[in-house]
């Protein structure tokens, strides 16, 4: 019997995909983000014990309120951790007829072609543009995240990019530009959202003990993301007009 273990689970998310949807947060993450809001996700040895049949059938509950675009969403953590589990999860939500996204930095222990056969949408993280800044931010190499982008790509699934701007560190129009010359190598990317940095987890880090690395840092100015959202999709307009 496969066994999973998850770290919460939200009934009715807004912002993790389209429309409504319900939100498995699994148990258990590779990387250590410096700006993790979910520092007691990544330890492999926490969570709830569940099944693929009894998780389905928790979510199956709120199937009447994902009417036409809902569905879910399985967060963590990273839910590529926990390949195996993940398969038979995502298998029945299809059977079940529910769609199905994955929130994911790209990070996992492989199977992507047969955990992407069953999934409809990848919600994919980009921390970093290059090898170095991925090292410095979330303690790994951007290896895994190219393997993993490897594999999307081969499974022809739609993406929506996600990028955390940072303060000092992914803030820069030089970066933007740069993110924007990765963001036209990939295929089928449907959304892009950046998304300002936040101090929402660092309680979560005192009552742990752990050092919160960015703490000399203030929260993203929103207006400075906006003005940084419009270089991007500068960038990309001219990119759509040079394919056209």
């Amino acid at each position: 019997m496969t066994i999973g273990k998850i770290h919460s689970f939200e009934s009715m998310g807004l912002v993790d995909g389209p429309g409504i949807r319900s939100v498995v947060f699994m148990q258990g993450c590779s990387l250590r983000c410096a700006y993790c809001h979910n520092p007691d996700t990544w330890s492999f040895q926490g969570g709830t014990e569940i099944t693929p049949e009894e998780l389905v059938k928790k979510i199956s509950r709120f199937k009447p309120y994902f009417k036409k675009d809902g569905g879910v969403t399985f967060s963590g953590g990273d839910p590529l951790m926990q390949p195996e589990f993940l398969i038979e999860t995502l298998k029945l939500c299809k059977e079940a007829g529910i769609h199905t996204t994955i929130d994911t930095a790209g990070y996992g222990t492989g199977k992507y072609d047969k955990i992407l056969k069953y999934t409809d949408l990848v919600l994919l993280d980009i921390k970093h543009i290059n090898d170095e800044g991925y090292k410095k931010l979330v303690c790994q190499g951007k290896k895994g995240f190219d393997e993993f982008l490897e594999a999307v790509q081969k499974s022809n699934t739609k993406i929506w990019i996600r990028h955390v701007v940072v303060p000092g560190i992914t803030d820069s129009e030089e970066h933007i530009k740069k993110l924007a010359e990765i963001i036209k190598s990939i295929k089928n990317v449907e959304k892009i959202e950046l998304l300002p940095y936040h101090t929402m987890g660092v309680q979560k880090y005192n009552k742990m003990g752990i050092e919160y690395k960015l703490s000399h840092l203030k929260c993203m100015d929103k207006e400075e993301v906006n003005k940084l959202e419009k270089i991007l999709n500068n960038e990309l307009r001219y990119f759509e007009l040079a394919l056209s």
